[in-house]
């Protein structure tokens, strides 16, 4: 089963109580498709620049990311440059450039249109809804979103996750969303805004799954150490919709398990606990399934009574 996965590639900047990295490949498409690629094929829809290094194509395709998808264009690639806090809760972006990306308008080759699961990252919802429409035959689709896009275009927001399977947000922004506090009562009104499974992430606390029969909540891996938090709740999903693919999780035909997706929330969580271990991507270079699988199984055993 492919995924088609559309969203940034980019170069990043960033500081943590922990080192730096003054130039690091990411983007929310790079960390969802590294980790999907662990359970299943993805197809990747992005802009990148110019300076868009060979090395950092060459990890994409040595993990099975299919990048007929990957537009190359005059200029820089989309980048980003911030620093964490000491307890790398808050980071401040220091600088924005999108480059390329600026002007980012999806295009979908013909053999990606008739794959069976799209995961849509966070880019503007018209754009979003332009894709959703050109894979009809698609099993099941969800995506994230920004409080900049709950701000100022509410209502393309609203029109959009309306014909979504699921939705990934962090915590604040279920709450702005709704604009409810209390996160139970969040979930509720967002399930009537059209998806029928809701994914809160909550960080260093975990994650909560949310739909009308079901509320499953996991708490965050403790890592002894923290590198970078870059990308993990992009990892996150990249995690949580592979597993789901793998599995052959299809709305279609009425193939809804709740305990395949409390299971890929699981695993939502091994792929963005082991991006935190080190800076950017760099993890992915030596990540292999059997240790993704230890760590599920981990998680099996520490919250078990």
């Amino acid at each position: 089963m492919s995924l088609v996965v559309v969203g940034s590639v980019a170069y990043d900047a960033i500081e943590t109580p922990n080192g730096k990295r003054d130039r690091a490949l990411g983007g929310s498409c790079t960390y969802i498709a590294l980790s999907a690629s662990y359970f299943t094929k993805p197809c990747i829809v992005a802009v990148v620049g110019e300076d868009f290094a060979p090395e950092d194509r060459a990890l994409l395709e040595s993990k099975g990311v299919d990048l007929e998808g990957l537009e190359r264009l005059p200029g820089k690639t989309f980048f980003w440059s911030g620093v964490y806090s000491d307890d790398m809760n808050e980071r401040t972006t220091l600088r924005t450039d999108l480059n390329v990306f600026a002007d980012f308008r999806p295009k979908l080759p013909p053999s990606y249109v008739h794959q069976d699961y799209l995961f849509l990252g966070n880019i503007q919802p018209t754009l979003q809804s332009e894709v959703r429409e050109q894979m009809r035959e698609v099993r099941f689709v969800g995506g994230d979103t920004m409080n900049y896009w709950m701000l100022h275009t509410r209502d393309d927001l609203l029109a959009t996750i309306r014909n979504w399977d699921f939705l990934l947000i962090n915590d604040s922004e279920a709450r702005m969303l709704v604009h409810e506090h209390n996160l139970r009562r969040a979930a509720q009104k967002i399930l009537d805004l059209g998806p029928h499974t809701l994914v809160i992430k909550r960080g260093e606390y975990g994650a909560m799954l949310f739909r009308r029969d079901t509320l499953f909540m996991v708490p965050g891996y403790l890592l002894e150490d923290v590198f970078d938090p870059t990308g993990a709740g992009d990892c996150f999903a990249g995690g949580f919709v592979g597993y789901l693919a793998e599995r052959g999780f299809d709305l279609r035909n009425n193939h809804i398990d709740v305990h395949e997706l409390h299971r890929a929330v699981i695993y939502g969580s091994v792929l963005g606990s082991f991006c935190c271990e080190q800076f950017g991507v760099e993890r992915f270079h030596t990540l292999t399934r059997k240790e993704i699988d230890q760590r599920f199984d981990e998680f099996r055993r520490f919250t078990t009574f």
